[in-house]
């Protein structure tokens, strides 16, 4: 199951775009901590936690305890990061507080087992993965870090669904409907293109018509 990860923050007390600016210019993230019916938490955070996490991946899967200094130790999950345009540093990051006997939305990655050994991609198919991430809804105490396809039996033309998931972990699809997940593409077949003979130039001094021989020398005339 998907771990929980305790971030420290400090809280914040105004909110609004020169408060945000402020933070920043103190070297924090600005955050906000909102749902479940409550009011929101502001708070600033270290940048290089952040970024730790990003770095991480799936990190929209993964449960976070946010300590605020002074204040409440909020359970939730990263909804939102904003990023700066020119040096992609975050800039903003929004929390979704995970309210208890509720279901809450995640992304959760999806792993292809069994490549080496599919039928489909040992004859030439090749794996087109039309999803690498499925969202669900889920229980926050049973998240899974990943979902797992096997490709083992998989042969050229083969569509993998959602129905194909080993196991779900009592999750449910978003999408109301079992929708594909993968296929395996029959090779591509590239057609030879055979260029038409070119007709060879006639050799030089060929094919021109003889030349005329020269006219007879005039006799020369008579003396009378």
């Amino acid at each position: 199951m998907v771990q929980t990860i305790r971030i420290e923050a400090e809280a914040r007390g105004r909110s609004g775009k020169g408060a945000a600016r402020a933070t920043r210019r103190e070297g924090f993230v600005p955050a906000v901590i909102y749902g479940a019916k409550q009011e929101a938490t502001l708070c600033a955070l270290d940048p290089r936690d952040i970024m730790k996490e990003l770095h991480k991946g799936s990190w929209q899967s993964h449960l976070y305890e946010v300590a605020v200094k002074d204040g409440p130790t909020e359970r939730t999950i990263m909804r939102d990061v904003q990023f700066h345009p020119v040096t992609d540093r975050p800039i903003h990051v929004d929390f979704q507080r995970v309210a208890a006997g509720t279901r809450i939305r995640v992304k959760i990655a999806v792993h292809f087992l069994n490549e080496d050994t599919s039928p489909g991609i040992k004859a030439g198919g090749v794996l087109n993965a039309v999803r690498r991430e499925v969202e669900v809804l889920a229980d926050p105490d049973n998240v899974p870090e990943f979902f797992e396809v096997d490709l083992a039996a998989a042969g050229i033309a083969d569509s993998l669904r959602w129905s194909a998931i080993k196991d779900n972990f009592g999750t449910k699809a978003v999408i109301n409907r079992d929708f594909v997940i993968a296929t395996i593409a029959a090779p591509t077949v590239v057609e030879e293109v055979v260029a038409a003979p070119v007709a060879a130039a006639p050799a030089k001094g060929k094919g021109k018509a003889p030349a005329k021989a020269p006219a007879a020398a005039a006799a020369p005339a008579k003396k009378k």
